[in-house]
């Protein structure tokens, strides 16, 4: 304990440090700023000073879900000492600032505009060059804000969303820690609006897929990617960057969007969890993420000739802390190796081959709603010890081959780096109207230990019992190096605790590769 409580107040000196090294050169003022309905917003607005008379770009940082505009002050300070009028507020609904929150609702994306209004008006803020960068919920705002508003020429947008449907109920499944955690957080730290009352009521009745589905009606209208035309007439110059293991918006969902933009973009994705790999730069820390994005906003607001336009347009950085290159993600999925899925065989414990070529033909079974040690890990806990190089481990022999099916591929005889979404084709046959299939992708030693690369849910809600379906899930990107000797190992089951299931206890999924549609893993691997 005595050790943890050093470790936390050594933290708290360096973010001091940091932000003392930057002090000078800007003044630094509490406001509350009226927004367009009156709702008053409570901002930390930082102007330069003794650096001209300007006028200087403008960026507006939202904060994040149950964080108050304190966030952002480290990186801020930073930033107003190198030339930049900042304005970070709280989010309407939280905290200082008044309001309820409405889930990225059109009040709280229109605070953007008004924000930048009031800068425009109270400071030396120059109207042609302004930004908007947030974290998490600031970082979907910020999407929401650029769509909508053409004064902002550049978005960093870090650990968000750009498609809430596809971040918390992927495949039509629930990400139950992440809803639990949302709901939970804004009724604590907040005052919260109608729709996040209802979905809080629903998931304290365990009614998470009553939650979920209450509000897709509205999740369109709350995410950019229903928006992405509108930012590409606009030109607006966005950088997205995630965690590969983010519990809240997975990667996969920012590639859709990304691929999406025609102007000026940038992907970038770390090691860690939601949050976990910027928030320390929020804080004023050295941080690999901030860099990228403060160069975006020096190139793209202040013209500076800092070589972000020329980098490739996604870097992934593995867990060993490599970085990868890519001038698109089409780039980055080019040449899959591709593995057919073989019958399982055995007595005790069955396992199919995962080969060069396909096979076709065969039919092998499990039983649903059976847990096996197959898991994707814990919202905000795994992707954190991931990015500590401590990545969900399991042991492959012992993966219940009752609940799960596994196929194991030949040993690699040399290293190979994942870099990429892995994806999977693969027929199966439910005995129930309803079931959750979970998909895994690991990296096994030799002494069968898994090191969990991949993950995805998917579950059918209007199956025909009896009838087969193939499936095309894809897998979350990954990036990671896996070791001369190591085998790639596919699992399957019915049962995740990080997600909803739509699984009973009792029935069964038959899985099989028809010649029509062989069943296939495609791994991006170098």
């Amino acid at each position: 304990m005595h050790g943890f409580t050093r470790r936390v107040g050594l933290l708290l000196v360096l973010c001091l440090c940091s932000v003392t090294a930057w002090a000078g050169g800007f003044n630094k003022t509490y406001e509350r700023i009226a927004s367009f309905d009156g709702t008053e917003l409570g901002a930390m607005v930082l102007v330069p000073t003794g650096q001209g008379s300007g006028p200087f770009p403008l960026v507006v940082m939202p904060a994040s879900w149950s964080l108050p505009n304190l966030e952002y002050v480290g990186r801020a300070t930073q930033m107003a000492s190198q030339g930049y009028v900042v304005v970070s507020y709280t989010s309407r609904g939280f905290w200082d600032s008044t309001g309820q929150i409405d889930v990225a609702g059109p009040a709280t994306v229109e605070d953007v505009s008004s924000v930048i209004d009031w800068a425009l008006a109270h400071t030396v803020a120059d109207p042609a060059r302004i930004g908007v960068s947030g974290i998490s919920y600031g970082a979907g705002t910020s999407l929401l804000a650029a769509a909508r508003d053409p004064r902002i020429k550049a978005v960093a947008a870090l650990s968000g969303w750009a498609d809430l449907e596809a971040s918390l109920y992927a495949n039509q499944t629930v990400s139950q820690q992440a809803v639990l955690m949302l709901a939970a957080t804004g009724s604590l730290t907040g005052r919260p609006g109608s729709d996040l009352q209802t979905i809080t009521a629903k998931v304290a009745l365990g009614d998470f897929d009553g939650a979920v589905n209450g509000f897709l009606p509205q999740a369109a209208s709350r995410g950019a990617v229903h928006e992405v035309a509108q930012i590409n007439r606009n030109g607006t110059a966005v950088l997205l960057a995630n965690a590969f293991n983010d519990g809240l918006f997975p990667p996969s969902q920012y590639v859709a969007f990304y691929n999406q933009l025609t102007g000026p973009r940038r992907l970038i994705f770390s090691q860690g969890d939601h949050a976990t790999a910027e928030l320390p730069g929020a804080l004023g820390l050295p941080n690999a993420v901030y860099d990228e994005a403060v160069a975006w906003f020096d190139h793209f607001l202040k013209g500076q000739a800092n070589g972000v336009d020329g980098r490739g347009s996604v870097r992934l950085t593995s867990i060993g802390g490599r970085n990868l290159d890519y001038g698109s993600w089409a780039q980055v999925q080019a040449d899959p190796v591709v593995y057919g899925l073989g019958r399982p065989t055995g007595l005790l414990r069955p396992t199919g081959t995962l080969s060069s070529g396909d096979a076709t033909g065969w039919s092998a079974s499990i039983l649903s709603g059976i847990p096996t040690l197959a898991d994707s890990g814990v919202v905000m806990l795994s992707g954190l010890l991931q990015a500590f190089g401590q990545p969900m481990k399991t042991s492959i022999p012992l993966v219940s081959r009752v609940g799960g099916a596994v196929w194991s591929g030949p040993v690699l005889e040399r290293n190979r780096v994942l870099a990429g979404a892995p994806s999977l084709r693969v027929t199966v046959t439910p005995s129930q109207s309803q079931v959750t299939l979970v998909a895994y992708l690991y990296s096994m030693d030799a002494l069968g230990t898994g090191t969990l690369l991949s993950y995805k849910p998917y579950s059918l809600r209007d199956a025909v019992p009896g009838q087969a379906r193939t499936l095309e899930i894809g897998l979350e990107a990954a990036a990671a190096e896996i070791p001369a000797g190591s085998r790639l190992v596919l699992a399957i089951d019915t049962l995740d605790p990080r997600y909803t299931d739509a699984t009973d206890v009792g029935g069964s999924v038959a899985f099989g590769s028809p010649t029509v549609a062989p069943s296939r893993l495609s791994v991006p691997l170098r």
